[in-house]
């Protein structure tokens, strides 16, 4: 059968700055995922996007076409409305370990499909892959028997969800356009809008340690992925947040978990408690905003009446606090890590060598650069290089000072985690001049910078 359309006609037409149709967007996404158009093809079009960019339309389209490739999963018939959470990924950042267990704690469902580390940036299964017996992988209908009893889910996503950007991903990894908004935001979204929650909340990170370093580029990404959910009609908030320093005190696998486990069990750093409960309150307010107006089948509200409303109210009232400290968050933890194979009680790896450096002066912690103790994590053997490559599950970094931090000469600020003590100089290197020491704190700076979308 002929095809549709000539993929460079499509090239040419993104090249020369025209919109692509409806129907040449379709065409070209699903010819990519069935192999009629070629690598090369789509390189020279994914560049084209690169420069030329996609316009609110075309790019709403591009994602749809994406999701279309594959399956789309549907949450509507469980027992609580389900709300979604994405980080698009720092230094430290275990949120998604305290949090998801938190809001199932409070009534709400939450199917957080995540992904693995690449580079500086650690991955949320990563992460629990250090607990003894703990498993990502799980099926189609565990996930189902397992939002419904235990009300989260922390697991990989299958093979069939949005495949041309499987595809597509691994692409602008080689040919110098992972850089571009649209396509980045297509990525994203597509993945999250066929996970098939009401509504999500992104976390877009800005900083030193975040892919968007700039304030600016972060915003114009989370407006981006903001506009996409609303037109697929998810309701869509997002926040952006620091990510300069890292987030809590440590980065690494099995170093994350513990922390994550202080912050369920009424302590940890204040700065991962603190967005834990931002984040958390923000899933709160997006369903009841979503029950509110659209009702729930399986609670058995319709839209707009007063049971929808009175639910609303009462997920609003809730203060996600008081699950950490009466022990609530913490028994949906262990039963969610149990529900996967995992041993809630089982000791964690510790590395077999350490490392510690100490301050050279008095004086003030003025900074903490995040990337570049991320990179020390990773040269560790807490990341990864390419996807596939094995992670220690001990390896990482803990930091014994946070930017407005009085500090001494000689005091331990960071101390290096890892299997192979040969790795311990490439992370020094790494960490040079990561820190300064100044005689007067820095001003601070709020962990979460803007909120896009929903209530301001």
């Amino acid at each position: 059968m002929a095809e549709a359309f000539d993929a460079v006609e499509i090239i040419e037409a993104k090249r020369d700055g025209r919109l692509l149709t409806d129907a040449q967007i379709d065409w070209v996404i699903d010819a990519y995922t069935r192999g009629v158009v070629a690598d090369e093809q789509m390189s020279a079009l994914a560049m084209a996007v690169f420069w030329r960019g996609l316009e609110r339309p075309e790019l709403a389209r591009w994602t749809a076409a994406m999701i279309a490739s594959g399956e789309r999963m549907d949450f509507s018939g469980l027992s609580r409305p389900a709300v979604d959470k994405h980080s698009s990924g720092g230094v430290g950042d275990k949120i998604t370990l305290p949090l998801a267990p938190l809001v199932a704690a409070c009534g709400v469902i939450v199917p957080q499909l995540s992904g693995r580390g690449l580079g500086h940036t650690g991955g949320t299964l990563d992460k629990l892959e250090a607990i003894p017996g703990w498993r990502a992988a799980i099926g189609k209908a565990e996930m189902a028997a397992q939002l419904e009893e235990v009300g989260a889910v922390i697991c990989q996503a299958g093979s069939g969800l949005a495949p041309a950007d499987r595809k597509l991903y691994a692409l602008r990894d080689t040919t110098g356009t992972v850089a571009s908004i649209p396509l980045i935001a297509s990525s994203i979204m597509s993945k999250k809008i066929a996970e098939g929650a009401g509504a999500l909340i992104l976390d877009v990170k800005c900083g030193s340690g975040a892919f968007m370093a700039d304030l600016a580029q972060a915003r114009l990404l989370a407006q981006t992925m903001v506009d996409l959910g609303t037109d697929a009609g998810v309701h869509t908030v997002a926040l952006v947040t620091d990510m300069d320093t890292p987030l809590g005190l440590t980065a690494g696998n099995a170093l994350e978990v513990r922390e994550a486990v202080e912050v369920l069990a009424g302590g940890g750093p204040p700065d991962v408690t603190g967005l834990t409960l931002i984040l958390a309150r923000a899933m709160l307010d997006a369903a009841a905003a979503v029950v509110e107006k659209a009702g729930h089948r399986g609670l058995g509200f319709a839209a707009g009446s007063a049971e929808a409303a009175r639910w609303a109210d009462s997920i609003r009232c809730l203060d996600p606090a008081d699950r950490l400290r009466d022990g609530r968050a913490m028994d949906s933890w262990r039963r969610l890590i149990a529900a996967q194979g995992g041993d809630p009680d089982a000791d964690l790896p510790w590395a077999q060598a350490t490392e510690t450096l100490t301050a050279e002066a008095d004086g003030v912690l003025a900074r903490l650069d995040a990337k570049q103790v991320g990179v020390a994590a990773w040269r560790l053997g807490a990341g990864r290089a390419r996807q596939g490559d094995p992670v220690q599950a001990g390896a990482g970094v803990v930091c014994h000072a946070k930017p407005g931090d009085v500090i001494r000469r000689g005091q331990p600020l960071l101390t290096l985690h890892t299997d192979t003590p040969d790795r311990f100089g490439r992370a020094k290197a790494a960490l040079a001049g990561a820190w300064t020491i100044a005689a007067t704190a820095p001003p601070p700076r709020p962990v979460v910078l803007e909120q896009i979308g929903g209530h301001a």
